[in-house]
């Protein structure tokens, strides 16, 4: 059962596929803030996968974070989630992320639970 409370945490380095140069969000061997979003969702989401009825998954609906700070290549970001809210199927974190250094990320993300199937198939029905 999903309840508020459930924690996430996830690392990662910074290695140059994940830099603003390389993704295309910017010029600079820096994380990337769409890297960082990546890290926040892949956090959140896992961290209420074991909490699932069989065959349910989460989709991110909203995302509403600040990058604070740049991060080099070769430092490792630590992202942290805690699920403050569930309406029904509705899921809000709270998310903060770590450099080496300190807070470089903050804000909330919003997830639904949903049917992994019925999710496809209304997604494939557009090829039709």
């Amino acid at each position: 059962m999903v309840e508020v409370g459930i924690k996430g945490q996830m690392s990662e380095k910074v290695v140059k596929e994940n830099t603003a140069a390389a993704v295309g969000s910017g010029l600079l061997e820096v994380y990337a803030t769409p890297s960082m979003i990546a890290l926040i969702e892949n956090t959140a989401c896992t961290s209420v996968i074991p909490y699932l009825d069989e065959g349910c998954g989460t989709v991110g609906t909203e995302l509403n974070v600040k990058h604070l700070a740049a991060t080099p290549v070769g430092m490792t970001v630590r992202c942290e989630t805690e699920l403050v809210e569930v309406d029904r199927r509705r899921l809000v974190f709270t998310t903060k992320v770590y450099d080496d250094c300190g807070l470089i990320g903050e804000g909330r993300h919003e997830r639904f639970i949903i049917d992994n199937e019925k999710f496809f198939a209304k997604a494939q029905a557009k090829n039709n």
